[in-house]
């Protein structure tokens, strides 16, 4: 037997009981809608309207009586009666919870006979992400694997996209990006969405690790007496480090006139005051656990000719660079 058939039986045998050697008289239902619908966590309102001829009146939930006229019956202290007079047999449910969906019987006796409409709560819950990837580190050429857990009610959609630059998303829980390379470094932002609320977001920060690339080596020119400078520029991840070497040795700022200033992407050879012993070939080591990569540069007089330039070098650019100084000096 249905719930709705057995509701409607109970609610039958209730009002024979509580009716019984009593006089009824007709009376007119406005019938409530089929269907209503509300927001887990938000009271609503269930009415039936009546007239003044009516003489019992029930409220049922599936086969569970929730009120008899003023009489309570439900032991959940958020199911109230609002109204019970010649007019109106309306209950109120608050803080409306998803095990409150179903269907709602209001029952009243008129000419003798039960009568009955029924009505069907529907409980929505916004859509809501309950489980995201922590933020992920990756070396470039590997994979990534998110994922994005959502609930609600009605069933949520759920939409990957790049937080940053837009495009087209990508749908379903899970994200997977193969042989990742360092532009695809981003916030990546799960979206999930039911109609019933605005959408929930929630972001996961993807970093791409790769070996430092020197970008930004020149020869300068200095004169004596005063100040120059040479740049090693690196993009890495993790940061790179720096080491600067003159020919084959590596430089420390103990000469008043030399400086090394590191920063987060570059390293600043600093020269206070050029002297003659200055000028020549210098190499840049940019560092970081993946790799390394050097560059080596010339810091030279105004006017001097010399064959090559800045580059990426290995031992052969280092002996390039002695060679070259050492023409420059005569």
């Amino acid at each position: 037997m249905s719930c709705t058939v057995l509701g409607n039986v109970l609610a039958g045998l209730l009002l024979a009981v509580v009716s019984k050697g009593l006089s009824a008289h007709g009376a007119e239902f406005a019938y409530l809608p089929d269907n209503i619908t509300v927001i887990e966590g938000e009271s609503v309102i269930l009415r039936c309207k009546i007239d003044g001829d009516v003489t019992h009146k029930a409220w049922l939930n599936r086969s569970n009586i929730l009120f008899t006229g003023r009489d309570k019956w439900s032991l959940d202290p958020r199911v109230l009666l609002v109204n019970s007079n010649d007019s109106d047999f309306s209950i109120q449910i608050e803080r409306v919870a998803v095990s409150d969906e179903g269907p709602y019987t209001c029952s009243f006796q008129a000419r003798n006979q039960p009568r009955t409409s029924h009505v069907y709560l529907i409980v929505q819950v916004p859509a809501r992400i309950v489980n995201i990837s922590q933020d992920v580190s990756v070396n470039e050429g590997g994979n990534v694997n998110l994922f994005c857990l959502a609930i609600g009610r009605p069933e949520p959609s759920i939409t990957w996209k790049n937080a940053k630059y837009g495009g087209v998303p990508n749908e379903g829980e899970f994200l997977d990006i193969t042989d990742i390379r360092r532009q695809q470094a981003q916030d990546f932002e799960c979206v999930t969405n039911n109609g019933v609320a605005p959408p929930d977001t929630r972001r996961v920060r993807v970093t791409v690790n790769y070996p430092p690339m020197i970008t930004d080596v020149k020869n300068m020119p200095a004169q004596l007496g005063k100040a120059a400078i040479l740049r090693c520029e690196a993009m890495a991840v993790p940061t790179a480090s720096f080491e600067w070497f003159r020919d084959d040795r590596r430089l420390v700022a103990r000469d008043f006139n030399l400086r090394i200033k590191n920063e987060k992407t570059r390293s600043l050879l600093l020269f206070n005051n050029v002297t003659d012993k200055h000028f020549g070939n210098y190499t840049c080591f940019a560092s970081n656990p993946l790799g390394v990569s050097n560059a080596s540069m010339l810091l030279f007089r105004p006017g001097a000719v010399y064959s090559g330039g800045a580059g990426m070098t290995g031992g052969l650019g280092i002996c390039l660079g002695l060679l070259l100084s050492l023409l420059l000096k005569i």
